[in-house]
């Protein structure tokens, strides 16, 4: 068995796998954001990683310790330099205890590498490179991946946020609009209410570079014009769907290669999904989307584990 455990900025994780690939048991605990709140403080996420992480750690794992033959744990967000939070020391911290005490080898890898990674184990990608696209409420990148001959991904970022990410574009919104933190499933359900084109909020793009900042003012201005709540949750999705596909396009044409795989939790949003599906694979561009599942597409260990199957 091979035990993946993830302490992201608001989920705490573990998962195990056997050396086949078939998923045994994984758990997840959201951490706990006050209402109204667009978030919280690394020392408090922290905080609330080491009380929740021996639980669920112990809930999947207590007893097949015995079957246990590896240990995988992020240690930081990405592989770029510098790149650090304070949140993954605690999930490090623990992994590295368990495999002393155990005697187990330990990878150490970043959160994002698990989400690369949970794309290809849920959708079964065997491209060797390909492009990526993360979004989430921390990362908002376009990618050039290739798998390494051992573990893991070689990663080349193309293009990135300016300033705010997808997901923290539409938990300010979400949050303004009365709805919980995080606000992603309850504005893309808000948002199938919504009329296409009532409200149009541009999207901002120079080259491979993306921006949120000035679409999230542009939706903070309709919700203080007092704009239908659900008209403004479509737009926020279609302004991260055209952010998207307008990078990917580029990207398409000068790297020349057309699979791509979209992870993060904002890749879960069916709508989204739909949006680009229809205008990336059409003949023109040529380009073979894959998503992972979305239930894998959240924070999870699940991706993590897999990054240690042989």
């Amino acid at each position: 068995m091979i035990l993946g455990v993830d302490t992201s900025n608001y989920t705490t994780s573990a998962a195990l796998l056997d050396t086949s690939g078939k998923l045994i048991a994984q758990k997840r605990e959201r951490l706990e954001v006050k209402q109204g709140e667009r978030g919280l403080r690394q020392s408090e996420a922290v905080f609330q990683h080491v009380k929740k992480l021996p639980d669920v750690i112990a809930e999947i794992a207590e007893d097949r310790k015995g079957e246990l033959t590896k240990i995988v744990v992020s240690t930081s967000p990405t592989s770029q330099p510098n790149s650090y939070m304070p949140v993954f020391r605690v999930g490090e911290g623990q992994a590295k205890s368990l495999a002393s005490i155990l005697g187990l080898p330990l990878v150490e890898t970043t959160h994002q590498e698990g989400h690369l990674m949970a794309g290809v184990w849920s959708t079964g990608l065997e491209t060797e490179e390909f492009l990526a696209i993360h979004l989430s409420g921390g990362t908002s990148e376009l990618l050039k991946v290739s798998k390494k001959q051992e573990l893991g991904f070689e990663v080349e970022v193309l293009g990135t946020s300016q300033d705010l990410h997808a997901g923290q574009f539409i938990d300010r919104v979400g949050v303004e609009l009365g709805l919980p933190f995080p606000a992603g499933p309850c504005l893309e359900e808000l948002a199938t209410e919504g009329e296409l084109g009532e409200i149009i909020i541009p999207s901002a793009v120079d080259g491979y570079q993306m921006s949120f900042s000035g679409p999230t003012s542009a939706a903070m201005r309709a919700i203080e014009a007092g704009e239908k709540k659900a008209d403004i949750a479509l737009a926020v999705q279609q302004a991260i769907a055209n952010t998207v596909e307008k990078v990917v396009r580029k990207a398409v044409v000068e790297e020349k290669l057309t699979e791509i795989l979209i992870v993060g939790g904002v890749a879960a949003n069916q709508y989204i999904r739909a949006r680009l599906r229809k205008r990336l694979e059409h003949p023109r561009i040529g380009a073979k989307l894959y998503f992972a599942d979305p239930e894998w597409s959240s924070d999870n260990a699940v991706g993590t584990a897999a990054l240690a199957l042989e």
